[in-house]
């Protein structure tokens, strides 16, 4: 190559890329367009419509095109949520919800909460699986099978907005509480409910975490959700909850959450712990009764007879708080003898409940009192006395002295009922001084312990 020809050729290229240069300003490239197109270019019916098609029970095979729109509503981003997809049939007042069984995960990779799709059901089975209707693969095992992951691209597309998928701001559906949130019609569908906290059994007397650890493995765990109402349901979060570690919050709020059902069991799922806005005072749904003519004294007795009718709860001389659960000491009667009684027979959850007694320590001398039991299968009774507890206060945080052990609790009988005796007398010792309380507690769980306990006869004298 001779020198002539070697300029040439350097010229051309320097002058080459001195023109591209110049069609750019400042390293601003134009974006190439985007090219989105359907794969499912329109529907040809509602959701609700897909959905009104479902058997009471079995499934039925979507031999024709189908196909209907829904917007995402479920993330596996966290872990709660496993080879699924829930989606409804709005972004904002949906009026319909279904289940997707799909044989993948990272879902939310490729459909993220409020993406837009579009189904074309047909080859798949609809039908009512374990208390939800679902659309599925066919499969030999299951009624509702998973789709295989190559090919859900066949059933499932995102709509494109011209600048890819689209994806809807979803705006909860908002209920009044949780009792209303438990209803078919729901199912699959975002919504919200406001003044709901975890119950106390789940935050005392230990604050538990999303999700309970079995040698540093996550388990599948229920939680309970509550409302001001009283109304519970249970929060479901997956062993694999990537959140599971976090402390539940011990406040109160609006719960966002899926709305879901395993055969006859409400399940609420979340899709990460922010769902959950918990940051306003607890509002207590078993609040502590009576209080209101505390007087603090060194000599009495307590016999329940000057108290009606059956089943009261309202003792305004003593403090009755149902800390957690909301069963109280209730005012019973046997042969003409009147007493007080707490168990957790056909209860549902743990109940944990407190009745306070004054007593003016200084003065008292000796604690007496009668006790019984029924259906006895586990201790249930403790008693303490603490000395910075305020009536109708948070009776969690008082400083208590267990002094249960100078007390004969009786372990029968195992059916039926024995007979109110005296259960000892404890000395109170001359360092303890003041105005105070003497706490009879009672534990039980609705699956757990669930003796009746009875007390009468509490006796304080100097």
């Amino acid at each position: 190559m001779n020198i002539k020809k070697y300029l040439s050729i350097v010229t051309g290229a320097a002058f080459a890329a001195i023109s591209i240069t110049s069609c750019v300003q400042k390293d601003e490239w134009e974006t190439p367009p985007v090219n989105c197109n359907n794969k499912f270019a329109a529907t040809t019916m509602t959701m609700a419509a897909f959905k009104a098609q479902a058997p009471a029970s079995g499934y039925i095979l979507i031999t024709n095109d189908q196909i209907f729109d829904g917007y995402v509503v479920s993330s596996d981003e966290n872990g709660n949520f496993y080879k699924t997809i829930s989606f409804q049939d709005k972004a904002e007042n949906p009026t319909v919800g279904l289940q997707m069984e799909v044989d993948k995960s990272s879902n939310y990779a490729d459909f993220p909460v409020g993406a837009h799709i579009r189904i074309n059901a047909k080859g798949l089975r609809l039908g009512l699986d374990r208390g939800t209707v679902k659309i599925g693969s066919v499969d030999p095992t299951f009624s509702i099978g998973r789709i295989p992951a190559s090919l859900l691209s066949r059933y499932v597309s995102g709509v494109c907005n011209g600048n890819g998928l689209e994806v809807a701001a979803l705006k909860p559906l908002e209920l009044a509480n949780l009792n209303v949130a438990k209803n078919e019609q729901y199912i699959n569908m975002l919504v919200k409910v406001p003044n709901v906290q975890f119950s106390s059994g789940d935050i005392l007397p230990v604050n538990k975490t999303f999700i309970d650890y079995v040698a540093g493995a996550g388990t599948d765990t229920d939680r309970t959700l509550e409302d001001a109402s009283g109304n519970n349901v249970v929060l479901r979060n997956s062993g694999f909850f990537s959140e599971g570690s976090k402390l539940l919050p011990k406040g109160n709020g609006d719960a966002t959450f899926v709305v879901s059902r395993y055969n006859s069991s409400w399940q609420m799922l979340i899709r990460k712990t922010s769902d959950l806005n918990f940051a306003g005072a607890r509002v207590d749904s078993a609040p502590p009764k009576g209080g209101t003519a505390i007087a603090f004294s060194g000599s009495f007795l307590e016999n329940f007879e000057s108290y009606s009718p059956t089943n009261l709860e309202v003792y305004p001389k003593y403090v009755n708080d149902a800390l957690v659960g909301n069963r109280y000491w209730q005012l019973k009667t046997f042969s003409n003898n009147k007493y007080i009684q707490l168990g957790a027979n056909s209860g549902s959850g743990p109940y944990v409940t407190y009745f306070a007694v004054p007593v003016d320590f200084t003065a008292a001398s000796t604690l007496k009192f009668d006790v019984n039991v029924g259906f006895w299968n586990g201790n249930a009774l403790k008693v303490y006395y603490t000395t910075n507890y305020t009536a109708l206060g948070d009776i969690s945080a008082a400083t208590k002295t267990d002094i249960t052990s100078f007390f004969t609790i009786p372990t029968a009988p195992l059916s039926g009922y024995g007979t109110l005796t005296p259960a000892g007398t404890y000395n109170i010792p001359a360092s303890l001084t003041g105005n105070g309380y003497i706490l009879f507690e009672y534990t039980g769980n609705g699956s757990g312990v669930t003796t009746t306990l009875q007390l009468d006869n509490i006796q304080v004298q100097p």
